[in-house]
């Protein structure tokens, strides 16, 4: 836990990609890290002692984005090879894919239950596809440009996507139809999410805006403009209260929802940032940038208020008044602008260790000679075992690849990795 008046702090970097890292993503138990790169690769980085990073082989061209299963038993990676990938986080590579689209999909993200999964592809679709038998479940089309980002909500009864055609969109799962459209003309949305609690959504803008909006009532409540370039990923605190947002500005930063302020300020990255995401426990957030690399940061938001971070640093910060504190719907949403200043995170002169040698990469490689795997994961998901138990109709056992060439593909593999056969890795 993090002691008191501690900023937040930059654990280590990692450097294993070769190409801008376009999605990062944390398991359940926050010990492990998923990335992924347009280099093509998928990286699982092991974050406890002896940390190993294990590089996953299939897709042929960029890979736009990776998020973990809820259980961490599954990987789901979107590629401009124009496929969504399953993969098991194993050292055997086992994977299967996902074709539908017919253009580059720029994102994969998983529902709350891990039944299912949704897909947003410049071909201007949405689609979802069951996990438990990898079939398309059915498609959205209303968008009329690339659909950039699509999300479920926590309920998984809605999906939040956003596009080129600068309109968010949100969809009711049951009927398959469009119910609400927020419009920004002012630029496009690259990035879009629900909250924890899902009353609201946020979007990220190329016009370095960040917006809130309750969808319970399809009101605008918060307006950010803090950066000074498009804004391309966000990600919020476990407890909601808190929002991190990463920018072609080459910087992160840490908003505080529930007064509305701008806080802190982190540097790191060489170039644009380009994904970012909290831990499960949110003790811990991961950023990716355009310098190819991945940098791991610690929160101070476990240990107390950051009011008491304000009062520390006052020399340092300064903070405008907070507008709306005591309405909840502000009758019209106050803009916070790049004029507000806040705590200046520099991991060049507040990190004493930036040298720490990188983790050995062992690659793991899919194939397209494997045998079927019926009952596989069945075992380890309570979602595919109960469609199991029930028999569900047009539901099929989960088909897991199983490669069947040698461990040869394993660059200097650890021993204590190949002595256990079914090594899991989220």
């Amino acid at each position: 836990m993090a002691s008191l008046l501690e900023d937040p702090v930059l654990i280590r970097p990692f450097r294993g990609h070769t190409a801008a890292v376009t999605g990062v993503a944390f398991n359940a138990d926050g010990a492990g890290l998923a990335t992924c790169s347009l280099d093509r690769f998928l990286m699982v980085w092991k974050l406890k002692t002896r940390c190993r990073a294990y590089r996953f082989v299939g897709h042929v061209e960029a890979v736009t984005s990776v998020e973990f299963s809820p259980d961490g038993q599954l990987l789901a990676s979107s590629s401009q090879d124009r496929t969504v990938r399953l993969w098991v986080p194993c050292i055997h590579g086992e994977s299967s894919v996902l074709k539908g689209h017919t253009a580059s999909v720029r994102s994969v993200s998983f529902s709350h239950d891990g039944c299912s999964l949704v897909s947003a592809s410049n071909d201007k679709s949405i689609k979802i596809w069951s996990v438990c038998s990898q079939r398309l479940l059915f498609t959205l089309f209303q968008h009329t440009h690339w659909v950039l980002c699509a999300k479920f909500s926590p309920d998984g009864r809605i999906i939040a996507s956003c596009s080129e055609d600068k309109s968010v969109k949100i969809w009711d799962t049951r009927n398959k139809t469009c119910i609400n459209s927020f419009s920004d003309y002012e630029g496009f949305v690259n990035f879009v999410d629900f909250n924890p609690s899902g009353t609201c959504i946020v979007s990220a803008g190329s016009n370095h805006t960040v917006k809130l909006w309750d969808i319970r009532i399809n009101k605008l409540l918060q307006h950010f403009k803090v950066h000074r370039a498009g804004v391309n990923c966000v990600s919020f605190h476990p407890s909601g209260n808190y929002l991190i947002t990463a920018s072609t500005d080459g910087t992160l930063k840490i908003l505080d929802l529930l007064e509305e302020r701008l806080i802190y300020t982190l540097h790191g990255h060489k170039g644009p940032v380009l994904s970012v995401a909290f831990s499960k426990g949110g003790e811990k957030f991961a950023s990716g940038g355009a310098d190819a690399q991945v940098l791991l940061w610690k929160t101070n938001f476990d240990s107390f208020d950051y009011k008491e971070v304000l009062k520390h640093n006052f020399r340092r910060t300064h903070i405008d008044e907070p507008p709306h504190l005591l309405d909840i719907y502000p009758r019209s949403p106050h803009l916070h602008d790049e004029k507000l200043q806040s705590v200046e995170v520099d991991p060049t002169y507040d990190v004493t260790d930036m040298q720490t040698p990188d983790p050995p990469v062992i690659e793991i490689r899919t194939s397209s000679s494997f045998s079927t795997l019926i009952f596989g994961m069945a075992a380890r998901s309570p979602c595919i075992l109960s469609s199991l138990r029930l028999n569900k109709p047009g539901y099929l056992p989960l088909l897991v690849y199983h490669v069947f060439q040698p461990l040869h593909h394993l660059v200097h593999p650890p021993l204590d990795l190949l002595q256990d056969d079914n090594v899991y890795l989220g």
